[in-house]
C-alpha cells in the first residue's frame, strides 16, 4: 500500500472555487503510461460541457453553454494522481525523477494549451509507485498558496502543509493505492485507518483536520456477484454491452464493496466522505490494455478507481448530502495504454466565510467517530523508507543484470558467483602446484 497526500493553505475567497481531480492507475509503464493528448482527461470535452452547462457557478445558473464551457476549462486547483507510475524496483529505488518531472512537464503544456490559462506546480510528491501533483492557476490561488512542505511515513503516506494561522481554508488531497484483490476487503478497511493514524500534518494533526479533504486514486475496492446473477462469468463482449446500460451498472453497485460496506452500521471507512453516482460511468477496472471497451475475463469488472470529497459545511448527520457541487465524474474510455481508466471529477466548492473567524474551519465528524494520529508514524516512515531503499535497488541491480528482467538476472548471479568460484578454486589449485 502506498499513499501521498498535499495539505496546503490559501487565503479564504468569498468566491466558489472549482477543483478538478484526475486520477489514473497507469500499469507501472512509467514514461509510456499516458498518452500525449490528455485533453479528454485533464480538460473536460465539449460534450460535457454540453451535459453540465446548467449546473450552478459561483451560486448563480449560466445559461451560455460557451461561457461555463469557459468556467470548466479554468479550474482554480488541479489535482492529478497517479498510481503504478512506473516498474516498481525504480520506485522503491527512489529513481522516480526522471518519469514524474517529464510527466509534470506534459501535464502542464497539455493543461495551458487546452484551457488558455496559466498554471503552476504548488505541491509534488513522489514515493513508490504513487505520485500526486497539485496545480493552481496562476492568477488565482497560486499567488496565494506558499510555505508548501512535503514529507512521507514508513507506509508511503506523505504529506505537504502551509504552516500559517489565520481565517483560511484548508484543502487536503490524498492519493492512494490500496492493496488489491476482491478476497482483501478487510486489507483496504486497515489500509484506510493506518492512513487516517499516519498521515499527519505538523506531526499531530489527521487528515481530517482540514477544511476540504479529496481522496482520489485507485482503492481497489470491486464488484463481488453472487454465483446466480446473469453477469457472473460472463464475456468479455458480453459485460461490455451490458455495462453500456445504465440501469444495469445501477443494479451492479448493489455488490461493489465500498458501498456496501460505508452502508453497515458504525462503519469506520472513509467516514465524513462523500461521493457522487460512480455507476454513471462504465466500470474503470479491468480492462484489455489496447481495447477501448474490451473487458478482461480474469476480473469481475468493478469501480476500482475513486474520487471522494467532503467540506467543513458538510452536516456528519448526512451521510450522502455535501454542499460541494459535483459537476463532472466519469471515466476517460479512450485511454487504452493500461488495464485501467483514468478517471476525473469536478468539484464545485462553495464560497468560504472569513467573517468572526480567527482560524480555519475544520471538517465536522459524527460524535461516534474520533481519528487518532498514530504516535510510532515516524518510526514506521523511516523504517519504511529504509526497507524501500534496499530492497528496490538489490531488485534494480538484478533487473540490470538481467537485461530487463530480474528473474533472469537472479539466474545470472547464480551463475557468475558459480563461475567466480569455480576460478578461485582453479586459482588456488594452481598456486599449489
Amino acid at each position: 500500500m502506498r499513499l501521498y497526500a498535499s495539505i496546503f493553505r490559501t487565503m479564504s475567497s468569498s468566491s466558489s472555487t472549482l477543483v478538478q481531480i484526475a486520477s489514473y492507475n497507469t500499469n507501472l509503464q512509467g514514461d509510456n503510461g499516458v498518452p500525449q493528448d490528455l485533453v479528454d482527461w485533464l480538460n473536460p470535452t465539449f460534450q460535457a460541457s454540453l451535459l453540465i452547462s446548467d449546473a450552478p457557478a459561483n451560486g448563480r445558473y449560466v445559461s451560455s453553454r460557451l461561457i461555463y464551457r469557459r468556467r470548466l476549462n479554468s479550474s482554480d486547483i488541479i489535482a492529478v494522481g497517479f498510481q503504478e507510475l512506473l516498474p516498481l524496483y525504480l520506485g522503491l529505488s527512489g529513481l522516480s525523477n526522471k518519469v514524474i518531472n517529464n510527466r509534470n512537464a506534459h501535464i502542464l503544456e497539455q493543461i495551458e494549451a487546452h484551457s488558455k490559462e496559466r498554471y503552476a506546480l504548488i505541491a509534488k510528491v513522489v514515493n513508490g509507485g504513487v505520485a500526486l501533483l497539485v496545480y493552481a492557476r496562476d492568477a488565482g490561488i497560486a499567488r496565494t498558496a506558499c510555505d508548501v512542505q512535503t514529507s512521507w511515513t514508513g507506509s508511503g503516506p506523505a504529506y505537504m502543509g502551509n504552516k500559517e494561522d489565520g481565517p483560511d481554508a484548508l484543502d487536503s488531497f490524498v492519493c492512494a493505492h490500496l492493496t488489491a484483490h476482491a478476497e482483501k476487503l478487510s486489507n483496504r478497511i486497515a489500509d484506510w485507518n493506518h492512513i487516517v493514524g499516519t498521515l499527519l500534518f505538523d506531526g499531530r494533526s489527521t487528515l481530517y483536520e482540514t477544511s476540504h479533504l479529496f481522496v482520489l486514486g485507485d482503492m481497489n475496492f470491486r464488484v463481488v456477484l453472487p454465483a446466480d446473477h446473469p453477469l457472473k462469468g460472463a464475456t468479455s463482449a458480453t459485460l461490455g454491452q451490458a455495462l453500456s446500460t445504465h440501469s444495469v451498472r445501477e443494479n451492479l453497485k448493489e455488490f461493489d464493496q465500498l458501498l456496501c460496506e460505508r452502508r453497515k452500521p458504525g462503519s469506520r471507512l472513509f467516514v465524513g466522505l462523500r461521493e457522487s453516482e460512480f455507476w454513471g460511468f462504465k466500470c474503470s477496472y479491468k480492462y484489455y490494455i489496447g481495447g477501448v471497451d474490451h473487458y478482461s475475463e480474469k476480473r469481475t469488472p468493478s469501480w476500482t478507481d475513486r474520487i471522494l470529497y467532503t467540506t467543513y459545511t458538510d452536516s456528519p448527520d448526512v451521510a450522502d448530502g455535501s454542499t460541494i457541487t459535483n459537476l463532472l465524474y466519469t471515466s476517460i474510455p479512450g485511454y487504452t495504454t493500461s488495464d485501467h481508466k483514468p478517471i476525473v471529477s469536478l468539484l464545485l466548492l462553495p464560497p468560504t466565510s472569513t467573517s468572526h473567524r480567527d482560524s480555519a474551519p475544520l471538517i465536522r465528524l459524527p460524535d461516534s467517530y474520533l481519528p487518532m494520529p498514530d504516535s510510532a508514524a515516524n518510526r514506521k516512515r523511516y523504517t519504511g523508507r529504509v526497507i524501500d531503499r534496499i530492497v528496490g535497488r538489490i531488485w534494480w541491480l538484478l533487473t540490470i543484470l538481467g537485461a530487463g528482467s530480474a528473474v533472469v538476472g537472479i539466474f545470472n548471479f547464480i551463475i557468475g558467483l558459480g563461475a567466480w568460484g569455480w576460478w578461485r578454486t582453479l586459482k588456488t589449485q594452481t598456486t599449489d602446484v
